[in-house]
């Protein structure tokens, strides 16, 4: 017998191994890229693609050869055009291939007691804030650098507590107006001007705190806190989503799972219940 074919039919452990490994490593790739795009825009941009993929297959087998043409058209004017629409989708995947976060479901702080004291502070100025309908927006800069947005406010470097924070927001203040950048535990900046996000299918009833808070989300990892002035409602955005109607039992669950990293995937608590029963909704 040709030992030949026996080699071609039963490969090698080795090759079973390096296949299995292979596949392992494209199929993890592929999920944290679906969970990077996960509730933005891109996700539905991504559904629109595989929608063609799907129509361009059947155009091909079907050999509809008009159909054909405009759609490898269509193809030539996409592979321009979608670097430029999922621009802050490749920006954050490479910040966190460079930062080495990309190989990591979520990261953990440093110093958990530390941030531990400034989510107890933060809290307790949000509630006040909330209660009163003061409009807040609070961005905790995490790895991702937004010096650029810095400038823009009135630096500070002072330390988090909860009434100079209450103080900062009181209308009518200096500072009021604009976000408050809190950066290695302590307020590097007041009154800062953050780039607004630009998705379509964000609620059009959200006011420019919200897209200020989803818009540096979109472009950084970030977590923005924001507390809206004609309701009160607590909001939290995060990865270019928005979680709102949080009680500050739901926001303190939110920021210790982003920041002091429990064994809890942060997705689980994202999608919880408020304790009245009303779920959270995502924009």
């Amino acid at each position: 017998m040709d030992l030949s074919i026996l080699t071609g039919v039963f490969a090698s452990p080795w090759d079973v191994v390096r296949s299995l490994v292979d596949i392992t490593i494209v199929a993890y790739i592929f999920y944290r890229l679906l969970g990077l795009i996960q509730g933005s825009r891109a996700e539905q941009l991504l559904k629109g693609v595989i929608v063609l993929v799907l129509i361009s297959a059947a155009a091909a087998f079907l050999q509809f050869d008009l159909l054909d043409w405009l759609l490898e058209k269509i193809w030539i004017v996409l592979a321009i055009a979608l670097p430029i629409v999922f621009q802050p989708e490749l920006r954050r995947f490479l910040e966190q291939l460079g930062q080495g976060k990309f190989l990591k479901s979520y990261h953990g702080s440093r110093d958990p007691d530390q941030n531990r004291l400034l989510i107890h502070e933060i809290i307790t100025a949000v509630k006040v804030l909330a209660r009163d309908k003061i409009g807040v927006l609070l961005i905790l800069v995490r790895d991702t650098d937004i010096d650029e947005y810095l400038d823009s406010g009135t630096r500070m470097d002072s330390l988090v507590s909860a009434g100079l924070l209450i103080n900062i927001f009181i209308p009518n203040t200096p500072l009021h107006d604009g976000a408050v950048v809190i950066k290695g535990g302590r307020i590097q900046s007041a009154a800062c001007f953050l780039p607004l996000s630009t998705n379509p299918a964000v609620d059009p009833n959200l006011g420019t705190r919200h897209r200020a808070g989803l818009g540096i989300s979109e472009v950084s990892d970030a977590i923005a806190v924001v507390v809206s002035e004609e309701t009160g409602t607590i909001s939290v955005a995060r990865g270019g989503r928005l979680v709102r109607y949080l009680d500050e039992k739901s926001l303190q669950d939110i920021l210790e799972v982003e920041l002091v990293s429990p064994a809890v995937a942060p997705e689980r608590v994202w999608k919880r219940r408020t304790p009245h029963g009303r779920k959270v909704s995502e924009e």
